[in-house]
């Protein structure tokens, strides 16, 4: 299985980037707008939809505010052949009340991991504009 892992460094409080992250139902507002077009939960099953009309279904796996540990599964609708799939987001607090956001991803087949790892990369960046333009310090 790939692993791809990227920290993301945002000028922005724990409190604020956590709060945004485990706000499952939001993710086209609070942290990828234009990425993801709308947000729709259903039981423990989240929809994004995304531009061109797509849908990707994922499962909420967990929402852990002790730890502030976000962990999620995309079952059906990437345009990846992607055979499995599981993230987590986990937000750590830095010296000077900024955030450190790690995200890991797993994913199956590994030829995969390069087009993950641009994806992961690139929603980094949205994130972090995101959050730092609505959270300015």
């Amino acid at each position: 299985m790939a692993t791809i892992t990227q920290e993301i460094l945002i000028e922005v409080s724990p409190g604020e980037v956590w709060a945004a992250v485990r706000d499952v139902g939001a993710v086209h507002e609070r942290l990828l707008p234009e990425y993801v077009l709308d947000t729709r939960i259903e039981g423990d099953t989240r929809l994004l939809t995304m531009p061109g009309g797509g849908v990707i279904r994922e499962l909420i796996v967990t929402i852990d505010d002790y730890t502030r540990r976000l962990a999620y599964s995309a079952i059906d609708g990437f345009r990846l052949p992607l055979t499995h799939h599981h993230a987590s987001f986990q937000v750590f607090a830095e010296p000077d009340d900024t955030t450190r956001l790690v995200w890991t991803t797993d994913v199956l087949p590994h030829d995969a991991a390069e087009q993950v790892r641009l994806r992961v990369e690139r929603g980094g960046q949205v994130m972090k504009a995101t959050l730092e333009q609505r959270h300015p310090s």
